[in-house]
């Protein structure tokens, strides 16, 4: 409307005082309802294309969306098991500071978890202290199998020097005799070496290393029921959280409820701009918004990163082709925004839906010579363009509050 009027007084309001003061030309009487387009022809022709380039000009250097919100991410309450719970700590809408406990599972499976791995560690020791025994069982066997292979080669030798000197002495059969029971002699004495190597192994080895083992599984158990307990992270409020004593919560199918952080968003509003402002909207430029859940205030806010791609275009490999047809938004381009002023966010919850508009300014090219000369004039004057959509603007805060609350 503004840009209609603007665009009336420089082109059919002249034609009009031409036609009267210049031709004679009266309203009503030859300027009628009837004929006014074949007398005001060229006014109404060039406030149509007029007002048309001022606001294709104001829209493409002024953009401004209808889809600005105060983003905010949470924090999904999860237990690392599924499991049944034991005990709640907290209710619905309570803040927490980081560390608190939230709730507790159920851990009867994995207390008697703990009790069977510490008690095969004091199983354990008690075989490392056994294991000296039968050590000390071991070396006396061999010494005795040492002693045995000992006095059968004597025997051996001193039957086979008789044997030597006179052959009627010693029959053929004791001397086989003889060598059998060297032959035991030896078996038991490499048994006996193997036993004492064996009992040696299984102290340095084998025992430490099922200690070892027993010890894992304890920790493991008191891992699992360490991890029985959900604590905050960070500081924030709970919500929809109904979780009782006995309720199952699964990881998957079944969250415990959501925890909002304190700090969550940091005072970022993301704004959607259609596509055509993409080579408009730049980190730095002046934008404001208004919100409806703060009437009757505009808040100043300034580009600080606009997302390098358009989320609409993005995909994910599947069975099927993708057609590109079938995407019927064309998307956006997202914006992060940030307050000019943090104070004036502090009524506004995280999540409001806002409007905005964006200001184009090339003062600082200008100034640094970039743009110079008629070049910077038309510049000035598109800058100044904006305050169309600033009026506009302050004209939706103002009958926000009549649209939500009585038109609505």
């Amino acid at each position: 409307m503004l840009e209609l009027i603007f665009s009336a007084l420089i082109t059919i309001v002249p034609d009009y005082l031409y036609r009267h003061y210049k031709q004679g030309k009266r309203w009503g009487h030859e300027i009628t309802l009837f004929n006014v387009w074949y007398e005001l022809r060229w006014g109404l022709t060039a406030c149509a294309i007029l007002a048309v380039t001022l606001l294709t000009i104001i829209f493409y250097f002024h953009p401004s969306t209808r889809n600005v919100s105060a983003a905010f991410r949470t924090v999904t309450v999860l237990s690392d098991r599924a499991g049944r719970v034991a005990e709640v700590y907290v209710q619905n809408n309570d803040r927490l500071k980081a560390g608190d406990p939230i709730f507790r599972l159920d851990t009867t499976r994995q207390e008697a978890a703990v009790e069977t791995a510490s008690r095969r560690i004091a199983e354990v020791d008690a075989a490392l202290g056994v294991i000296t025994t039968d050590i000390a069982a071991a070396e006396a066997r061999l010494e005795a199998a040492i002693a045995d292979l000992n006095q059968a080669r004597d025997d051996l030798n001193r039957r086979q020097s008789l044997a030597d000197r006179n052959n009627a002495t010693v029959s053929e059969q004791e001397l086989e005799r003889l060598e059998t029971a060297l032959a035991r002699a030896e078996s038991q004495q490499t048994a006996a070496i193997a036993a004492l190597d064996g009992a040696k192994l299984r102290q340095s080895t084998l025992l430490p290393a099922q200690r070892e083992t027993a010890r894992a599984l304890l920790q493991e158990a008191q891992a699992e029921i360490a991890k029985s307990t959900v604590f905050a992270e960070v500081d924030g409020t709970v919500k929809q959280f109904l979780l009782k004593p006995g309720d199952i919560v699964n990881p998957i199918l079944r969250p415990a409820g959501v925890l909002v952080p304190d700090v969550t968003g940091q005072g970022r509003f993301v704004a959607a701009f259609g596509q055509i402002s993409a080579s408009v909207v730049k980190p730095g430029m002046l934008v404001e918004i208004t919100c409806a859940s703060k009437p009757l205030a505009i808040i100043p806010m300034v580009v600080d990163d606009v997302q390098n791609a358009i989320a609409a275009g993005q995909f994910r490999p599947g069975d099927a082709l993708l057609d590109q047809q079938d995407r019927r938004r064309p998307g956006t381009v997202t914006v992060f925004l940030a307050p000019i002023f943090p104070k004036h966010l502090e009524a506004i919850p995280p999540g409001s839906a806002c409007v905005g508009v964006a200001y184009t300014s090339r003062d600082k090219e200008i100034e640094a010579g970039e743009i110079t000369g008629f070049s910077a004039f038309i510049a000035r004057i598109v800058d100044g363009m904006g305050i169309a959509n600033a009026i506009v603007l302050r004209g939706q805060a103002i009958l926000l509050p009549v649209k939500a609350l009585v038109f609505s």
